[in-house]
């Protein structure tokens, strides 16, 4: 059998280091920049938008004023999408290095720190939106049963706000999710057939 050719359990050849498979290889790399870069400008935004949302309401001779910090999971999403962009930020540099250097991934400990670093990143995004939906839920539609007004109705600008800063973070999670399934494939790649062959992972 010549090199470079592979059996599968069917004893169908199947050969690796095809062009097919570098055309694939190409475009899951410039896949992976596009998210990195678009999960570093969407989170930074998402973090600006709910930072900087405050609004000022009077009631009769008192001031109330809205701001993110009111609500301890609006805190941890801007936290969170800050974290995130810095994170997508280092990477997406280390990805467009290795893409005009042309140099690829066969470090195996390397490789699980990045799958790693994804992985806590999706979770961690992940589990802000969905606390930051909860808390946007009560304070749009209140809570009856319990006495909980509706926010929203005397801050609308407020919510409003917040609620374009949790559609980018959703985005930003969701991003963050497929780029955690690149990093695994591009992982475990490392531990198949074709290792040591062709590794154009990173």
């Amino acid at each position: 059998m010549s090199s470079g050719v592979g059996v599968s359990p069917g004893n169908v050849p199947v050969y690796y280091g095809s062009a097919s498979l570098k055309a694939v290889d190409r475009r899951m790399k410039v896949a992976e920049v596009v998210l990195r870069w678009m999960i570093c400008g969407l989170g930074l935004a998402a973090a600006l938008i709910i930072g900087t949302d405050d609004q000022v309401r009077r009631f009769f001779t008192v001031e109330k004023k809205a701001k993110f910090t009111d609500m301890k999971a609006l805190v941890f999403l801007v936290i969170a999408n800050g974290i995130a962009s810095g994170y997508s930020l280092l990477q997406g540099l280390r990805c467009g290095l290795s893409m005009i250097r042309g140099s690829a991934l066969c470090n195996k400990p390397l490789a699980w720190a990045i799958f790693s670093g994804d992985q806590v990143m999706a979770y961690v995004t992940l589990s802000a939106v969905a606390t930051s939906l909860q808390s946007a839920v009560l304070a749009q539609w209140g809570q009856p049963e319990l006495q909980w007004m509706k926010i929203c109705d005397m801050y609308k600008k407020f919510c409003r706000q917040v609620g374009e800063g949790i559609a980018l973070a959703f985005v930003v999670s969701l991003s963050m999710v497929a780029l955690s399934c690149m990093s695994a494939f591009n992982l475990f790649r490392l531990y198949g057939k074709n290792k040591g062959r062709e590794n154009t992972s990173w």
